[in-house]
C-alpha cells in the first residue's frame, strides 16, 4: 500500500517540487515515510470501542492520543465533566508560541458504536479501503492530525507555534451546554478553527454546515365515542396533529437547507413518553376519539435566522387549531449552524492553493446542506472555521463504515502544509 500511494503521489504531482518550498517538500516526504506507523496506530485505536457512553473506552483512546501529543512537546490535560452528565470528558493538547496564527484543531474520541453492539474491527478490505468502527468518523481524522503534527515536528517546524488541539469525548451524543463551555472558552483564545470530520474526497472542504435542534408537539382534544367525531367532539388529537404536520411540510418543505423530521408520533386516549429511554406508550381504541397525541422531531438549519424564522412559522401553524383541539409546540436548542462566511471561504482558498501546489487540483466548498451538525459549529460565530479536513470514506454511523487508504496520505500532507503556512 505504501508503494502504491507513493506512485500515485508522484504521478499526480510531477511539478510539486517547483510549487512547494524546501521545508514543505521535506514534510511531504516525512508523512510518506511515517505512513506505515500511522496506519498501525489507526488500527490500534479503531479496535478499542469508544462509544460515547463507554466512558472507559473513550478515556483509553484519549490516553493513547495524549501520549502521542506528549512526544511532540504539547502540554496535555483531561477535562473532566460532572458525573451527572455521564460523559468521559475531553482531551486537550496545547503549545504556545509567537509565530503566525493561533490554531484550534477539533476532533472527537467517541463513536456512535456503543459497547453493546457487535465489534467491527479494523480490516484492510483491499489496498485502497479499510473498514472498522469509527475509521473515518472520526478516528481517521484524529490520527490524521497526529500524523501531520509528527511530520512537522520531525522537521522542527512546530517550534514557537500556538496550537490547541481539542478532542471531545461526546460529539456523537453531547452532554449539553456544560460539556462545551471549556471548549468554547479555549477556542475564543485562538484565531481560527480547523475541524477534522470526514472529508468528501480531495476536491472539497466544508465552509458551512447545518445546525440541529429539537421540537415537541403536544395535542389535546375532547375524547368520546368515535361516532361523534367531526361534530360535538370536534376532530380529535390525531387529526389535529396530522393537520399541523401537513402544514409544516406544505409551508416550509421546499426551503433550501431547512428540514424538520417528525421522528416519533404516538396518539390515543392516553400517551406517556420517557425522555431517558426515548420510549412511548399509548392506549387507544378504534371506537374512541383520540384525546392526546405527541410528536417529537428535529429541525435542521444553516443560520440562526433561518432557525428562528422556521420556529415562528411552526408556532403560527400550531396556533390555528381545529375545533375543540388545543396544540402547543416547544423547542430545544442543540448544535448551532455554521454559516458559510467569506472568512471561511478565505481558508478554503488557502487549502485550494496548497492542493494545486501539490498537484492535486482545485478544492471547492462542499454543499452545506449535505453536512450534519458538528462541534465546529459551537465556535463558528467567533472565528473563521473550516471542516471536512479528516479522513475520506463512506458509510459513517453504520457497519459499512470505510476509509479511503489511497487518499489518506495526501490528506495528511495537505493538513501538514496548511498548518505550516498558517503558523508562519
Amino acid at each position: 500500500m505504501k508503494k502504491l500511494a507513493l506512485l500515485l503521489f508522484l504521478s499526480g504531482t510531477g511539478a510539486f517540487g517547483q510549487s512547494l518550498s524546501k521545508p514543505e517538500t521535506a514534510v511531504v516526504a516525512t508523512v510518506q515515510k511515517q505512513l506505515p506507523e500511522t496506519v498501525t496506530f489507526l488500527e490500534k485505536v479503531v479496535n478499542i470501542n469508544s462509544g460515547t457512553l463507554n466512558i472507559e473506552g473513550v478515556r483509553t483512546v484519549g490516553k493513547l492520543m495524549s501520549d502521542e501529543f506528549d512526544k511532540l512537546g504539547f502540554k496535555t490535560e483531561w477535562v473532566t465533566l460532572p458525573d451527572s452528565l455521564n460523559r468521559a470528558g475531553h482531551l486537550v493538547a496545547t503549545r504556545q508560541g509567537k509565530k503566525g496564527k493561533k490554531l484550534f484543531l477539533i476532533g472527537h474520541l467517541d463513536t456512535v458504536f456503543e459497547k453493546s453492539l457487535p465489534m467491527e474491527p479494523f480490516t484492510r478490505v483491499n489496498d485502497s479501503t479499510a473498514s472498522g468502527q469509527g475509521v473515518n468518523d472520526m478516528k481517521g481524522g484524529d490520527v490524521l492530525v497526529i500524523a501531520a503534527l509528527k511530520a512537522l515536528h520531525a522537521q522542527k517546524l512546530l517550534d514557537d507555534t500556538s496550537i490547541t488541539i481539542y478532542f471531545t469525548g461526546d460529539e456523537e451524543s453531547s452532554g449539553g451546554a456544560e460539556s462545551r463551555r471549556d471548549f468554547i472558552e479555549r477556542a475564543r483564545q485562538c484565531d481560527l478553527a480547523l475541524a477534522f470530520e470526514t472529508a468528501q474526497g480531495l476536491s472539497s472542504v466544508t465552509t458551512g454546515r447545518r445546525g440541529a435542534s429539537g421540537w415537541t408537539l403536544n395535542v389535546k382534544a375532547r375524547s368520546g365515542h368515535s361516532s361523534r367525531v367531526f361534530s360535538d367532539l370536534g376532530y380529535g388529537a390525531i387529526y389535529e396533529a396530522a393537520r399541523i404536520l401537513t402544514e409544516f411540510r406544505r409551508t416550509l418543505g421546499q426551503e433550501q437547507y431547512l428540514t424538520f423530521n417528525p421522528g416519533l408520533i404516538v396518539g390515543g386516549s392516553e400517551v406517556h413518553y420517557d425522555d431517558k429511554t426515548a420510549k412511548a406508550e399509548t392506549v387507544g381504541k378504534t371506537n374512541i376519539v383520540a384525546g392526546s397525541t405527541l410528536v417529537k422531531g428535529d429541525l435542521r438549519f444553516l443560520t440562526e435566522t433561518q432557525k428562528e424564522n422556521a420556529r415562528a412559522k411552526m408556532r403560527e401553524i400550531v396556533d390555528k387549531s381545529l375545533p375543540l383541539t388545543k396544540a402547543s409546540i416547544s423547542f430545544t436548542d442543540g448544535i448551532p449552524g455554521m454559516e458559510p462566511t467569506a472568512a471561511n471561504d478565505d481558508l478554503r482558498k488557502q487549502v485550494d492553493k496548497i492542493s494545486r501546489d501539490m498537484g492535486l487540483g482545485p478544492v471547492t466548498a462542499f454543499d452545506p446542506g449535505a453536512r450534519g451538525a458538528g462541534d465546529v459549529s459551537f465556535v463558528a460565530k467567533y472565528m473563521p472555521c473550516l471542516d471536512g479536513l479528516g479522513a475520506s470514506g463512506k458509510g459513517a454511523h453504520s457497519i459499512e463504515e470505510t476509509m479511503n487508504l489511497k487518499e489518506y496520505p495526501f490528506l495528511i500532507q495537505r493538513t501538514a502544509l496548511l498548518i505550516y503556512r498558517l503558523t508562519r
